[in-house]
């Protein structure tokens, strides 16, 4: 599925393109979609934990108010590219970034692991 791919609320998989730095091979991730705005105005609200990760799309800012825990925010360019990664603690309000028309949002911690990092390509593909 190309990156153009327009998706429903629902889950999928993300892959983390690997390199020589992160040991070569993709990570491959359950992430729930959230496109609607109520799915992305109810992101994480609630939650004490997340499986995975989630993508909020489009958007490019996030906030943590009434959040229960931190988390890992990756900025995604339209070609799903990460131009910046940020862990936020609850209560928070992230600066938009210009260029970002989606957000990755997953435990605080966990992104360092997948190897998601700036310039790194992620993919989504939505279950059928």
């Amino acid at each position: 599925m190309g990156w153009r791919k327009r998706w429903r609320d629902g889950v999928g998989v993300l892959v983390v393109e690997g390199d020589e730095e992160s040991g070569g091979g993709d990570v491959r991730v359950p992430v729930e979609i959230a496109r609607s705005y109520r799915a992305r105005a109810r992101g994480l609200l609630g939650r004490d934990r997340l499986d995975g990760a989630m993508l909020l799309t489009p958007a490019s800012s996030v906030h943590t108010f009434r959040m229960r825990m931190a988390i890992d925010v990756a900025y995604l360019d339209r070609r799903f590219r990460v131009i910046s990664v940020r862990t936020m603690r609850p209560g928070r309000l992230g600066l938009p970034r210009v260029r970002s028309r989606h957000v990755l949002e997953a435990e605080a911690g966990v992104m360092a692991g997948w190897g998601v990092r700036v310039g790194v390509r992620v993919t989504v593909r939505a279950k059928e």
